[in-house]
């Protein structure tokens, strides 16, 4: 064969390769989820069959379930497997602030002490590699339950469980920064507990809705919404939510043995999508086909612009159930 024709036949079949291969790459960055997340059967609510009232004594705990609407699942990159456990948390006794107010947002010394107190050492790390640590405040409305009574083991186990249940609105507040550094970690979710734990980043409305009827999956399906400063920046159905209270709950028994669901109890359920944390999922995957660390994640997203800061007020609503304001201020 002719030495040119030799090598253009070589330049082709290279190009045919190197085309193949990234046609494989994208198709692994852009494939979509194996499984679509779909909302679960509601009974919906009328919030004219029922009352308002305010709320029962607390108990103090406050758990979270994190990913509980395709929206957030898509906008956060995260992975969805049916009939798994989503994520869950604890969020401290002192988050809750009944009825919202001045809320203070953390500044480094207290983000590097937090972190530090979950991985000691880390501080240090922190600090070698960054002059400042933000707390990359975001904000996430959500439906909250308000447990009625104590439950037991036995009875989450009957499929036709109806918990009672009283509903108003939370405000997730939660520093990305510190839920970042907790990717990878086997303990990852403690690092969300730790995020959404700061004084006032539980806001609760000041009160409550009781359906006159318990049903088994049954919830108000309602609009929540979150604006800061008056601009509308989160809007969902809670009709939308993937999980049932009664799946929540069983989730939550399995998760915490230990800790015995007491009346008083709130689970925040989840946030819709429209959080300032969002990222696309093929920049998720070529990270992580890349093994990009923890700490390099945080650096290409610690300077995005939309967080939350001191003089925002931020008003998160669940229409017809409850609204709770909150004024962001800079720590002590």
């Amino acid at each position: 064969m002719h030495p040119m024709r030799k090598a253009k036949k070589g330049l082709i079949a290279t190009f045919v390769v190197v085309l193949t291969g990234l046609g494989l790459l994208l198709g692994y960055l852009f494939r979509p989820l194996a499984h679509k997340p779909v909302p679960a059967g509601f009974t919906c609510l009328d919030l004219e069959s029922g009352t308002f009232g305010p709320l029962p004594a607390l108990s103090g705990r406050v758990y979270g379930v994190g990913l509980s609407y395709a929206g957030h699942i898509e906008e956060t990159a995260s992975e969805f497997t049916p009939g798994a456990a989503p994520p869950l948390f604890i969020k401290a006794a002192g988050s809750i602030r009944i009825g919202g107010g001045e809320v203070a947002v953390p500044g480094s010394e207290q983000i590097l002490a937090a972190l530090d107190s979950l991985e000691p050492g880390l501080e240090a790390e922190i600090t070698s590699r960054h002059d400042r640590m933000p707390a990359m405040l975001d904000y996430e409305a959500e439906l909250a339950l308000v447990l009625l009574e104590d439950i037991e083991g036995e009875a989450l186990e009957q499929e036709t469980f109806a918990p009672r249940l009283g509903f108003t609105v939370i405000n997730d507040l939660s520093a990305r920064s510190l839920a970042i550094l907790g990717e990878g970690r086997e303990n990852q979710f403690d690092y969300w507990g730790l995020s959404k734990s700061f004084d006032g980043f539980s806001p609760l409305g000041e009160r409550m809705w009781t359906p006159s009827a318990h049903a088994a999956d049954a919830i108000p399906c309602v609009t929540i919404q979150t604006t800061v400063n008056g601009e509308l920046r989160q809007r969902g159905s809670t009709a939308d939510m993937i999980y049932t209270p009664a799946d929540m709950l069983r989730f939550i028994a399995t998760a915490y043995p230990q800790a015995r669901l007491k009346r008083g109890d709130v689970i925040a359920t989840g946030t819709p999508g429209g959080v300032v944390m969002s990222t696309p999922r093929h920049l998720v995957r070529a990270a992580n086909l890349l093994g990009v660390d923890r700490f390099t994640k945080l650096s290409m997203v610690i300077d995005r612009e939309g967080f939350l800061g001191p003089g925002d007020v931020v008003v998160t609503t669940a229409e017809g159930l409850a609204s709770v304001t909150v004024k962001l201020t800079t720590s002590d």
